[in-house]
C-alpha cells in the first residue's frame, strides 16, 4: 500500500462497498428525479455532485487502499488523480458547482445539470468496472 496521505482514511472492504452503494443511490436518485421532472435543477446537481464524490471516493479505495477525509475538496481532486488521472477533471467540475447548487439563491441552468450529469456518468462508469 501506498504511504497515507494527509487527510486520508484508510479503506476497507466494507467501507468501499458503502461508497459504492451511495454512489449508486443519489446517482439513481437524480436519474429517477430528472426523468420524472419533480426535481428543481438545484437539487439534480446537488445529487450528481454527492453520486461523482462517493464514486470517487470508492476508486481511491479500490486503487489507492484510502479516501479523502479533508474538508478541503481539492484534496479529494489530487487524491483521485493518483488513483486515475482522467477521472480528476470530472471531480473538479462537479466539485466546482456543489456549494452554487447547494447554497446558492439562483437555480442552476438546465446546461449545468447536463454538465453535472455528464461528469458524474463519468466517474460512475468508473466505479462501476471496480
Amino acid at each position: 500500500m501506498t504511504p497515507k496521505a494527509p487527510r486520508t482514511n484508510e479503506c476497507s472492504a466494507s467501507d468501499r462497498a458503502g461508497r459504492i452503494a451511495r454512489a449508486e443511490e443519489f446517482w439513481n436518485d437524480a436519474a429517477d428525479l430528472h426523468t420524472l421532472g419533480v426535481a428543481g435543477p438545484n437539487t439534480l446537481v446537488t445529487l450528481y455532485v454527492h453520486a461523482g464524490i462517493a464514486a470517487a471516493d470508492a476508486i481511491c479505495c479500490a486503487r489507492l487502499g484510502e479516501y479523502s477525509n479533508s474538508t478541503n475538496h481539492s484534496d479529494a481532486v489530487a487524491l483521485l488523480k493518483r488513483a486515475d488521472r482522467a477521472l480528476a477533471a470530472p471531480l473538479q467540475r462537479l466539485i466546482s458547482m456543489k456549494s452554487a447548487a447547494g447554497y446558492g439563491a439562483a437555480p442552476m441552468a438546465a446546461q449545468r445539470v447536463t454538465e453535472a450529469q455528464n461528469a458524474a456518468t463519468k466517474l460512475m462508469n468508473a466505479v462501476r468496472l471496480l
